[in-house]
């Protein structure tokens, strides 16, 4: 079974033009808010992909957004929100017309998880054996998290997005590292003063020395690579002509290499199941409204069939 500790927000998502200069002003052309937040995001993937329950302790607040966000947890049998008195985490999107987008968080109820916190259900959590970490709640919290969970043998999977503050330390307790370009180049470039570009051995070699068993590096609409101390998995991606809105994609991803890697698929098979959620996520508006179910997924599969 899965388990998620992470951020609920609302996102709210003005659709331009084109991304907006300093000091520059433009007219949105809509105005839309869409349930969001990385870790829901993740959650209601894996509950919308899964056959099994999904527990995700994340905070709302006692306002009409985190209601909100709430009953769509409820229509999904998603446990494990609480509610605070600080106001629902926002994200204030920008989306163009072409699908890109950029992002601003507003943490609210989701800094209420710290440590202390979360300590209190980790009886709970210990029921589930695969995690879902990102880095949308206070970054001490995911790393007290990983640790407790990881001298239980669970699997961590930790998506380093936003990667700002985001220490070593927790390396040692994660199975499955899941950034993307600029993600890994950041950190590379914060812990090792390594470019990637031009030293990707280096930077692989002292990302394993940290304690990863496994980095699956995530290109866009290029190849996806696993990379581990023994071999390099290349896995091309599925080719999407209407793209309309990334936003939730590397969420999906990450929400179905879960689901995948617990029905017991081997790590190229798991890939390229996330792959095939977060292509057809992309053809839709938003974040959770974009997630696809398992039908549409194993339907797109049996439609793409890469071998």
């Amino acid at each position: 079974m899965i388990g998620v500790v992470g951020s609920s927000n609302m996102d709210i998502v003005l659709t331009v033009e084109r991304f907006t200069n300093p000091g520059e002003t433009q007219k949105a052309i809509s105005l839309e808010y869409f349930p969001g937040g990385k870790g829901a995001n993740q959650a209601v993937t894996a509950a919308k992909l899964s056959k099994k329950d999904v527990y995700f302790f994340t905070a709302l607040g006692n306002d009409d957004f985190g209601k909100n966000l709430a009953s769509n947890f409820d229509k999904l049998n998603i446990k494990g929100y609480i509610y605070t008195d600080l106001p629902t985490g926002r994200a204030y999107i920008e989306v163009t017309k072409n699908g890109c987008n950029r992002i601003i968080i507003f943490e609210g109820a989701n800094g209420f998880i710290t440590p202390e916190i979360v300590e209190n259900k980790l009886d709970v959590l210990n029921e589930y054996k695969y995690f879902l970490l990102q880095n949308e709640i206070p970054f001490e919290t995911s790393l007290h998290i990983a640790k407790a969970l990881k001298t239980k043998k669970k699997i961590i999977i930790f998506d380093p997005a936003p990667a700002q503050n985001i220490e070593k330390e927790i390396f040692q307790y994660v199975d499955y590292f899941t950034p993307n370009e600029e993600e890994f180049k950041y950190l590379s470039n914060k812990f090792f003063g390594l470019n990637p570009e031009e030293k990707l051995k280096e930077a692989l070699r002292r990302f394993f020395n940290l304690g990863i068993k496994n980095i699956i590096l995530k290109q866009g609409e290029k190849e996806i690579i696993l990379y581990n101390r023994n071999s390099i998995l290349k896995i091309p991606v599925f080719k999407i002509e209407n793209v309309v809105d990334t936003t939730a994609a590397g969420d999906v991803f990450n929400g179905a290499l879960a689901v995948a890697l617990e029905e017991g698929k081997s790590i190229k098979e798991a890939i390229q199941f996330a792959s095939a959620a977060a292509g057809i996520a992309i053809t839709k508006k938003g974040a959770q409204s974009s997630i696809p179910n398992r039908e549409e997924v194993d339907k797109f599969l049996k439609n793409n069939n890469k071998g």
